[in-house]
Parts: C-alpha cells; sequence; structure tokens
C-alpha cells in the first residue's frame, strides 16, 4: 500500500469567519476560526487557535558532557520542570531561530557558544496551537554573564546546574523529565550520534 510522503506540507484551508476571543500585548492570543472543508462543501466549522511568536530551545553542553538544565516553575501544570534554556522568538521580524537561541542562553545563563548544531524545529499541539520550536545543541560554551538582563517572576526563582548528559538521557527515558523540548532535545541530540549515553 502507498502513502503520501513523508512531510509536512503547508496549505490553509478557507476561513468564513474569525473573531479575537482574547489578544493583549502578552505573548499569545486565542482566536476562533470557522473553516470549511478545501472545496468549500459542508457547513463551517469552529477550530480554535492559540496564536504564539515560536520559540527557541538550547541543549547547552560543556566540554565534561554536561548539560546546562534548568528547574523552573509552570503555574498552567503547577509543577516545576527540569527544562533548558528556552525562549519566545519576539526579538523582532529579522530575528532568525539561531539568533533567538543565542540570546536566551545569554539571558537564561549566562553563556554564549562556538559551536551551533539545528537538531529538530517541532510544533507541540497542532491541533490548536501554532507554536514551533526550534531545537538546537550548543557547544564550545564561555561564561559571560546575563549582559545586564534581569529575570522576573519565575525566572527570578529559577535554580540552576549542570547534570550529566547520560544522567539526563536516564531522567528521559525513565520518564523523570517530561518538559517536551528537553525530551525532544536529548533524544534528537543521541539518535544522531552527537551525544554518548
Amino acid at each position: 500500500m502507498s502513502h503520501p510522503p513523508l512531510r509536512d506540507e503547508p496549505g490553509s484551508w478557507p476561513v468564513v469567519t474569525s473573531r479575537d476571543l482574547h489578544r493583549d500585548d502578552w505573548v499569545v492570543a486565542l482566536r476562533e476560526d470557522r473553516i470549511t472543508v478545501p472545496d468549500g462543501s459542508g457547513e463551517p466549522f469552529r477550530r480554535l487557535v492559540l496564536e504564539h511568536p515560536g520559540a527557541a530551545i538550547v541543549l547547552a553542553v560543556d566540554e565534561q558532557e554536561r548539560v546546562l538544565c534548568l528547574w523552573q516553575y509552570r503555574h498552567a501544570t503547577q509543577r516545576t520542570f527540569v527544562e533548558i534554556p528556552a525562549g519566545l522568538l519576539d526579538g523582532g521580524p529579522d530575528e532568525s531561530p539561531l539568533e533567538a537561541a543565542r540570546r536566551e542562553l545569554v539571558e537564561e545563563a549566562g553563556h554564549e557558544a562556538e559551536e551551533w548544531t539545528h537538531l529538530a524545529t517541532t510544533y507541540a499541539s497542532p491541533g490548536i496551537s501554532a507554536e514551533v520550536a526550534h531545537i538546537f545543541l550548543a557547544r564550545g560554551l564561555r561564561h559571560v554573564g546575563r549582559q545586564g538582563f534581569e529575570p522576573e517572576h519565575e525566572e527570578a526563582h529559577m535554580r540552576a546546574g549542570w547534570v550529566p548528559f547520560a544522567d539526563l538521557h536516564d531522567a528521559v527515558l525513565a520518564g523523570d523529565v517530561q518538559d517536551a523540548p528537553v525530551v525532544i532535545a536529548v533524544l534528537a541530540a543521541r539518535a544522531r550520534g552527537l551525544m554518548s549515553s
């Protein structure tokens, strides 16, 4: 049995109406679209869309094969997650995902990196959210400080630490670390042979 190409394809179904359910000056907006199938047949149906600028995520690894991890509280899930440096693609229309990753590594972890490898680009929940995550491996780290960045709210209470990649890999496989970008970054780096276990 044949199948369509193994490739995600851009495209858009007709939008009959669209209205904002929530929009302010914060990161995300929620809108309601009523769409139809491509040939326009049938009644329009409702879909909610969570607008999001996207994110850049960094698996920062030092010369001892340790990963820079962050422990951060996330209110929506009421959990503190083991995470890696990450942030929004909110640096303007000309900022690339790699430039955002470089910025976030400095702001959240106070480091710069010489070597960058793109690991994956993913959509976490495309049924409702437009959020796209660009995940990178960073090596050749050097400490530069946060360059004047002042964390606030949850970020001000974030803890940081260096974790051997093998321990993080084991924690991911055991289900003890569940933040999607961390799981994807760790498994992608390992599967591509960029990290040993």
